[in-house]
């Protein structure tokens, strides 16, 4: 992608937020949300609030990072409360999870926007989604919820491009599923197992990993690194350490 197209995407996303008014952003803060974020806060001033969920399948980690991003730059933060566990057809933990998890969380995310009298909620979605199996996408499209980086056709590594240009901490961050993706379909989804799996993950972010996951396999862990930190996992203290680690 040349500089000029991007410089269009950006001119187009500035134009597209401009004409908004109020919005709520769907903060998670990662690399997409805390994009959209911090360039709607540019063009919206006071106009623009982010709305963050806390919950146990999210890292809290996470959530501190999005409390901190917010703080630094005097944006209009709200922490809400959101109960997937308690959502009969989430803990079940069929291929449809995320439709039911999504469309609860955007349900909540309307109900503040009205209490508020905000104009649009936007969630962060980017145009490689769209190429993805995400049963979350068809909740955003019963809700009506807007997707300014799909609407300019952002990728992600544009976004992370452009993070960069502007100075964001999170351009380079690696990419992070919620904690219930460690867990294959079919196996219900308990407080206890995200646990493990936030506390194992947490284990390995302390011992310099960047980008892994930790996959809940009932007595088994299976641990995932990218191909470049595979040297760090197999050296025989770091791997001694994770698997009394993950043993508890």
């Amino acid at each position: 992608m040349g500089e000029n197209s991007l410089s269009v995407k950006m001119k187009n996303l500035r134009r597209r937020l401009r004409g908004l008014g109020s919005l709520l952003v769907a903060f998670s803060g990662g690399v997409d949300s805390t994009f959209l974020l911090a360039v709607s806060h540019e063009i919206l001033g006071k106009g623009v609030v982010a709305a963050t969920a806390v919950s146990n399948i999210h890292p809290i980690r996470e959530q501190e990072e999005a409390i901190k991003f917010t703080r630094k730059n005097g944006i209009q933060h709200i922490l809400f409360q959101s109960d997937e566990t308690g959502l009969p057809e989430f803990i079940s933990n069929g291929p449809d999870r995320c439709y039911f998890c999504k469309k609860a969380l955007l349900t909540k995310l309307f109900d503040i926007a009205d209490e508020r009298g905000i104009e649009y909620v936007a969630h962060a979605a980017n145009l490689d989604d769209l190429k993805d199996y995400r049963p979350g996408a068809r909740a955003a499209q019963e809700t009506g919820v807007i997707e300014p980086l799909v609407d300019v056709g952002l990728t992600k590594d544009e976004i992370r491009s452009l993070s960069r240009k502007m100075g964001l901490p999170t351009w380079d961050k690696a990419s992070m599923a919620c904690l219930a993706s460690r867990i294959p379909y079919g196996e219900p989804i308990t407080d206890k197992k995200l646990k493990m799996v936030e506390e194992a993950e947490d284990f390995l972010l302390s011992k310099g990993f960047r980008q892994f996951r930790v996959r809940y396999h009932g007595s088994v862990a299976r641990i995932e690194v990218e191909s470049s930190e595979l040297k760090m996992i197999v050296r025989e203290e770091t791997r001694k350490a994770v698997i009394e680690n993950i043993k508890g």
